[in-house]
């Protein structure tokens, strides 16, 4: 299973629990602590999950966390009933506040992926047109890229086909787009197509080989990544026609 799948599932699970965990933990300082000073501690909460989950499990601890205060720290405890007008407001207050922190914590969290995944992008080109510039085996670029494109593609597997072309699967183009024959193919609706998709490696108008990519079922790389991906192959091809010029 994908790591994100798996850290979006701890994060529901946590919005469920985590919540409750505080609330219940809150109990014995519910005559010293006032209501808000509670709802405080429990938008905190909601805030860690939120960080670490998607929309739905900040909402899910937001919702979670107004439940729980009514149960655990609003009279008639131990009953979701709550007759102070002053509770009722706080409540209220702390599922507002909940969902709007919720929403903000997971912007943030969008962005810095954003962040650090343009960063590893930058840093595989730049590793790449390096070793590209270097005097040596190109086979060297082709084991580096194969191993770029597995991690950055989410694939099973990646191996490298010199030569002419053989047969028409599906193909990765330099734009990010999937084409399957002459028509395009909608990734983010359906899936990968079915067996292994061509990404072809040229230079200098030469074409030298293509790798091909095994996808992980259910995985669906962003655009970005792909378009990375296309380039990564470029500069494979570039330095395959520095070895091996006038070929292919």
């Amino acid at each position: 299973m994908p790591r994100y799948l798996v850290s979006d599932r701890v994060a529901l699970i946590g919005a469920l629990v985590l919540p409750f965990l505080v609330a219940l933990a809150l109990v014995p300082f519910r005559s010293r602590l006032a209501e808000t000073n509670e709802a405080l501690i429990l938008v905190v909460a909601i805030v860690l999950v939120a960080a670490r989950g998607t929309r739905l499990a900040g909402v899910l601890a937001a919702v979670s966390a107004a439940a729980w205060f009514d149960f655990f720290l609003t009279r008639p405890y131990q009953r979701f009933t709550i007759t102070d007008p002053d509770d009722i407001q706080t409540a209220v207050l702390l599922l507002v506040v909940g969902l709007l922190v919720a929403q903000l914590a997971v912007r943030v969290r969008r962005l810095e992926v954003v962040t650090v995944t343009d960063a590893d992008h930058l840093s595989r080109l730049h590793a790449t047109a390096r070793l590209a510039q270097r005097a040596g085996s190109p086979e060297a670029v082709v084991d580096r890229v194969r191993g770029d494109l597995t991690e950055l593609l989410e694939l099973r597997g990646c191996r490298f086909e010199y030569g002419s072309l053989l047969g028409r699967p599906p193909r990765l183009e330099h734009d990010g787009s999937v084409a399957v024959g002459h028509r395009a193919w909608d990734l983010e609706r359906n899936g990968w197509p079915e067996g292994e998709i061509e990404l072809r490696a040229s230079g200098n108008g030469h074409y030298y080989g293509r790798f091909m990519l095994a996808p992980t079922p259910g995985s669906v790389p962003s655009v970005q990544a792909r378009r990375v991906a296309a380039t990564l192959a470029d500069l494979t091809g570039s330095a395959l026609d520095t070895a091996l010029p006038g070929e292919g």
